[in-house]
């Protein structure tokens, strides 16, 4: 089976998202975080590409997003970019860029878009940044929404575990999803919360929501490494592996080693 058949080859763009929800088309996000993989998720027909800040993880090894820079997720963005042609190409802001002031919000946006080549930036939380959303905005930064599990919250939560289940932190997240639409958000991603709120969010939002670990919405986004079958032991409910290439890896990695040794690699047609 190859890539998909795209039948809107423009490049997706805020405006075409948007036109996907209002004609019930849905919105398939994955991440990405080097030029190669970007290059055939692009090509596969994906419609938005995240630089997520789950590159702290994948990419680099360590337990949660928060100890990745802007230096290096710039970095990740900009490779990416240079991959992609049709799909939206959003980067995460990571912890500690614009959670301190509004100022420093919009300083810290627009130079990931200026050295990186990105089409928009993604946020995490409501209420709280409100104000720095709409300057970044205004400065004319498209943004993406990030609402339900906060992963940058993850000491404040005590872990992973899913959100919005009480009455009280239900109606938060759908009153924070409408004032990030009011701010000018082009969307959302809610993340492991219940199926039944995030129906309600995607009834009562006009911008497209994108759900993972949240039951059906406008839209889908997994980690690549996690669907593809790469990240092994890591296997939560709402993840769909739809390969298993840890073990095509080892397998081919493995016949090298045994080619090698055994003289086999090169042979004489593979030798000048």
């Amino acid at each position: 089976m190859g890539a998909y058949l795209v039948e809107d080859t423009r490049k997706v763009t805020t405006k075409r998202l948007k036109e996907m929800k209002q004609h019930g088309i849905k919105i398939a996000m994955l991440t990405s975080y080097d030029f190669t993989m970007a290059k055939i998720v692009d090509q596969a027909g994906m419609d938005v590409v995240l630089v997520g800040d789950s590159a702290s993880n994948v990419m680099a090894g360590n337990l949660t997003t928060l100890p990745i820079t802007l230096d290096q997720m710039i970095y990740h963005a900009r490779s990416v970019a240079r991959g992609v042609k049709r799909a939206m190409v959003v980067c995460d802001m990571p912890f500690g860029t614009y959670q301190v002031s509004r100022e420093e919000g919009i300083r810290n946006a627009c130079r990931i878009m200026a050295e990186s080549g990105v089409d928009a930036v993604k946020l995490e939380g409501g209420v709280e940044i409100i104000d720095t959303i709409r300057g970044i905005i205004n400065a004319g930064v498209p943004i993406m929404g990030h609402l339900g599990l906060t992963p940058q919250s993850v000491y404040q939560f005590g872990g992973y575990g899913l959100r919005a289940k009480e009455e009280a932190e239900a109606a938060k997240l759908l009153n924070d999803a409408k004032l990030l639409e009011e701010a000018g958000c082009f969307s959302l991603v809610v993340e492991k919360i219940p199926a039944t709120l995030t129906k309600r969010v995607c009834e009562e939002l006009s911008i497209p929501v994108i759900g993972i670990g949240a039951g059906i919405s406008d839209g889908q986004v997994l980690v690549a490494h996690d669907m593809l079958g790469m990240n092994v032991g890591f296997k939560p409910k709402f993840l769909r592996q739809y390969a298993d290439l840890a073990t095509v890896i080892t397998d081919a990695l493995g016949q090298y080693i045994t080619d090698v040794k055994n003289e086999e690699f090169p042979n004489e047609e593979e030798s000048y």
